[in-house]
């Protein structure tokens, strides 16, 4: 009973960092649950299978605000859905001593990425409406999503970076296609899982307990999106996964005493100047901020205000 309520925080912590950067459940949950002791695949399966309510909520709610690309949700959510399979079916195959590093490699890699990206990352304008050809989004896709089923988490994180940095698409809409095509990745993943350890190792109740923590956050962070500033935001969750993941590479490589110290001392030193560097941008108001986001159509740019609180869209 203790972990069923520990994941439903667990699942609720995670959707409030997704519903206000517009991604990272996956890679803040699977975290989390390895932390708590959680086998590498078990918790992959539990996230993805937690993954299928969750990304139909937000589906629906992209479509009803306009923000869907229907093509753009194909040619991406096809080639992810092969690539997640494919993912879910290496990490089945390898033993936790193998997948566990392998993961929170993964993980610390993304965790790094979600804070530089949020602490010194600019937003693009409008798409210049040229439409992505498949040729761009299959392979982005197929990568994708073989990340986020070996690494628990990384379907937004990859996949709505790049779609942002061509410039070619309101950042709406692709927030609205990425998150709408991860219904496919999440599905294919878990099918994945299930054919490769079996439901025997996955307890349901854990992923019943990490879909009610999410179903419970999910408004609540539709109204904190309002209010906190995402780019702050962002450099926390970033440097608390990267935190988190160290411990267990550092074990990987045998490293502790004097030398798991001084690399938790430069984490945490280099998470501090993360977060002073966003404070300090927001202060100055040299955050800008995407009015296309959360279903707004009008997708031009404004720079926000000293002090103020906003959402940055950059993924």
């Amino acid at each position: 009973m203790r972990r069923l309520i520990v994941l439903s925080i667990v699942g609720f912590a995670a959707q409030l960092v997704d519903g206000a950067l517009g991604m990272a459940y996956g890679v803040t949950s699977s975290s989390l649950m390895l932390a708590s002791g959680l086998a590498p695949a078990a918790a992959s399966a539990s996230v993805h299978l937690s993954e299928i309510g969750t990304t139909v909520a937000s589906a629906v709610a992209h479509w009803r605000f306009g923000n869907v690309d229907w093509k753009m949700v194909l040619r991406l959510g096809l080639p992810g859905a092969v690539g997640a399979f494919a993912g879910a079916t290496f990490l089945s195959n390898l033993s936790t001593v193998d997948a566990a590093p392998w993961m929170a490699a993964i993980l610390c890699s993304l965790g790094l990425y979600v804070l530089v990206r949020f602490t010194f990352g600019t937003l693009r304008e409008r798409g210049d409406g040229t439409p992505l050809r498949a040729r761009f989004l299959s392979p982005l896709g197929l990568v994708a999503g073989f990340i986020d089923a070996t690494g628990g988490g990384g379907w937004g994180p990859v996949a709505t970076p790049t779609l942002l940095v061509s410039g070619r698409v309101e950042p709406r809409k692709v927030i609205g296609s990425v998150d709408t095509s991860e219904f496919m990745v999440a599905t294919a993943a878990s099918v994945g899982f299930l054919i490769g350890i079996g439901n025997e190792v996955i307890d349901m109740a854990y992923v019943a307990a990490l879909l009610a923590g999410g179903l419970v956050a999910a408004p609540i962070a539709a109204y904190l999106v309002r209010h906190i500033p995402a780019q702050i935001l962002g450099s926390l969750v970033g440097g608390f996964i990267v935190l988190t993941n160290s411990r267990t590479l550092l074990g990987a490589f045998d490293v502790a005493g004097s030398g798991a110290m001084t690399t938790y001392g430069l984490i945490l030193l280099g998470w501090a100047a993360a977060v002073a560097v966003s404070v300090r941008k927001l202060r100055r108001g040299a955050v800008t901020i995407d009015l296309g986001h959360h279903g707004v159509t009008d997708a031009d740019t404004a720079e926000v205000p000293t002090g103020s609180a906003a959402t940055v869209s950059v993924g």
